[in-house]
């Protein structure tokens, strides 16, 4: 339970990774895509706020779907 069928975190996919590699790579940068600047100097001044860096707050947006 809890599992999404993801790739190993701690296994980088291979060259032959092949169509799941492929689509959990592209979700990725999807992801981590930068946002338009105004959204990421509101998110960098709340997680100064809240003593946290800027990756680490964008990380708990994404996983929790809502804004510490």
């Amino acid at each position: 339970m809890g599992d999404n069928g993801g790739p190993p975190l701690d296994d980088a996919p291979d060259a032959d990774g092949g169509w799941g590699a492929w689509v959990w790579s592209r979700a990725h940068r999807r992801a981590w895509k930068t946002p338009p600047p105004e959204i990421a100097l509101r998110r960098l001044a709340r997680a100064e706020a809240l003593g946290m860096s800027y990756r680490a707050y964008t990380l708990e947006i994404m996983e929790r779907g809502w804004y510490l």
